[in-house]
């Protein structure tokens, strides 16, 4: 793909959101109950392709373990408030009904209160004893402090996500998370990001990760691109860490790191191209976030929006749509792309002749003729 020219001294790459391609439909249909969504990452198998975003809005221990009874995988910020606060519900329900001209201060406020590791404990415990797959996640900023808590408690899947995480982060006043010797030695599968080009994630795969988010300032409540001028058009994002896969996977001999698309997968058109150029799965924050038994209750926000020092996200109103159950699987009751998000994403695989989540993935996509408004 050539340059464009920004001006004679910069030139740079033509990328793409998911509002800019669209799929095409092959030279067959299918009927929808022969669609199968489900993917496997390393023990574990799951129905459909969907991870929640760690986030306070969306993650509770109960909402994890009602999406893992659904068949996703609910992964809980263990430095959000269920770790900071016997019981965060007050909270919770504060930060709703914050005036938008304090919000950001008095979250600040809240979320000095430390982490606790026996919280840690019992949160985990919690999940674990419903008997679905337990996930949890922490920043790499203490994933050294706090990763020993998180194993003993029995985690099946452990999340490493910030920002932006890379296998060779250089520190002249802290020793740094060694991802590569991380991984080795623990003997839980990892996944680990946001990644936003092949170059990063074919770094993050050599560490021997089992999965790899993709994004980076493209979810509903960053604004990274405003606060940082950083920004990753999650289409060609995906489709570059999905490249570095294929790559891997010939270099390391066959083995296979899944590719989970995590930001600016809002609707069910958004998971269908998420997966169209290269994703196994998504991690839904915002679209989580709109159930009627989501813990921000129609709010919005991420560990970004309460950073102590650089604020870079913010407490956004997403409403809400309906319960978490409807939300996945219908029946959906607005036009939107909000709700009945495996039934849109099963009838658009079936629509276009496909059967799996691998097969999708090879699915011709176009860059759309049009700008939504």
């Amino acid at each position: 793909m050539s340059d464009i020219e920004i001006g004679r001294g910069k030139r740079g790459r033509r990328a793409y959101s998911f509002d800019d391609i669209a799929v095409v439909p092959s030279r067959r249909t299918r009927d929808p109950e022969d669609v199968s969504t489900t993917w496997q990452i390393d023990a574990y198998h799951f129905d459909i392709p969907v991870m929640s975003a760690p986030m306070d809005s969306v993650a509770s221990p109960a909402t994890a373990v009602a999406l893992g009874q659904l068949g996703g995988l609910g992964v809980l910020d263990l430095e959000g408030l269920w770790t900071r606060y016997e019981d965060p519900e007050p909270l919770l329900a504060e930060i709703a009904g914050l005036d938008p001209a304090v919000a950001i201060p008095r979250m600040q406020e809240i979320y000095a209160e430390p982490v606790k590791a026996e919280l840690i404990t019992s949160r985990l415990a919690e999940v674990r004893a419903s008997g679905v797959t337990v996930a949890g996640a922490l920043s790499p900023q203490r994933t050294q402090e706090f990763w020993k808590v998180v194993v003993d408690a029995g985690v099946d899947l452990f999340v490493i996500r910030g920002t932006t995480v890379s296998a060779e982060h250089v520190s002249g006043t802290t020793e740094p998370l060694n991802l590569k010797r991380f991984i080795y030695e623990l003997d839980v599968p990892v996944v680990v990001g946001g990644a936003a080009g092949y170059t990063a994630a074919l770094h993050l795969m050599r560490t021997g990760a089992a999965g790899v988010l993709v994004g980076f300032g493209g979810g509903a409540a960053h604004t990274t691109r405003t606060a940082l001028g950083i920004h990753a058009p999650m289409a060609s994002a995906v489709a570059d860490v999905a490249a570095a896969r294929r790559d891997y996977m010939d270099e390391s001999g066959g083995r296979y790191v899944h590719v989970i698309a995590d930001g600016g997968v809002g609707t069910s058109g958004d998971i269908v191209k998420a997966i169209a150029c290269g994703a196994d799965a998504v991690m839904l924050g915002a679209a989580l976030a709109r159930a009627t038994e989501a813990p921000g209750r129609g709010w919005h926000w991420g560990p970004e929006a309460h950073h102590a020092v650089l604020p870079r996200g913010e407490r956004v109103r997403v409403g809400t749509t309906a319960p978490l159950a409807e939300i996945l699987n219908g029946p959906g009751r607005v036009a939107d792309g909000t709700t009945n998000l495996m039934g849109a994403l099963r009838r658009s695989m079936a629509t276009t002749g496909y059967s799996d989540l691998k097969e999708f993935q090879r699915i011709e996509v176009v860059v759309s003729p049009y700008q939504p408004a």
